[in-house]
């Protein structure tokens, strides 16, 4: 069995002015840094053998602040980035709506078919995610992997590990900094951990 921890990164200015960022690589927030800390305690405790993160700074340095709390390098994957956004990048949900309001609409309806202007469609954001996370669950056979990604790309390693239709995408919540946790198996995988955010709570109670 190998064990997979998914974090989502920090917020961003851009999450707080409820921007689409895809491939851009925007920062940290000051919360943002203060969520990683937390998330990187919350994590101290765990016996992780491997780091990988996305290459965009906001996953890489969520996840250099978690693997700093157990000596070990992070490694940065494209295949982890968030999906191509395109011509959608920087501007916000009302923006969008109102200039393609029909492939917005299907955004929601028609998850994994609809293609974003200039982008990726969700079916090849599953491929090229789940397929490195089958590399990395054949990689480090029997250890513990945090993955630092980001809310589009988590969502579709957890439709790929229970084979769940894209279009079901969006009945997943995943907030800044949360921790899912799924582990493989030979016959299956399991999802045992959804949005864990405990730890940006006061005394990290539930």
């Amino acid at each position: 069995m190998t064990k997979i921890i998914l974090v989502r990164h920090g917020e961003t200015v851009w999450n707080k002015e409820l921007k689409y960022q895809g491939h851009t690589d925007t920062l940290l927030s000051d919360e943002g840094l203060r969520q990683a800390e937390l998330v990187a305690a919350r994590l101290a405790a765990e016996k992780i053998d491997a780091v990988y993160a996305s290459d965009l700074r906001r996953a890489c340095v969520t996840a250099e602040t978690i693997a700093a709390r157990h000596d070990l390098p992070v490694t940065c994957l494209p295949e982890l980035r968030e999906i191509l956004f395109g011509e959608w990048e920087g501007l916000t949900y009302e923006g969008i709506s109102d200039r393609w309001p029909e492939e917005y609409t299907q955004l929601f309806t028609r998850t994994e078919e609809v293609r974003i202007p200039g982008g990726e469609t969700f079916r090849e954001l599953k491929d090229r995610a789940a397929g490195a996370i089958a590399r990395l669950v054949e990689r480090h056979s029997g250890q513990t992997v945090a993955v630092v990604s980001h809310g589009g790309t988590i969502r579709t390693i957890i439709c790929a590990a229970l084979n769940i239709h894209l279009n079901h995408l969006w009945d997943i919540r995943l907030d800044n900094t949360c921790v899912s946790i799924i582990e493989y198996h030979k016959q299956r995988s399991i999802l045992t951990l959804l949005n864990d955010i405990h730890h940006l709570r006061p005394s990290g109670c539930r």
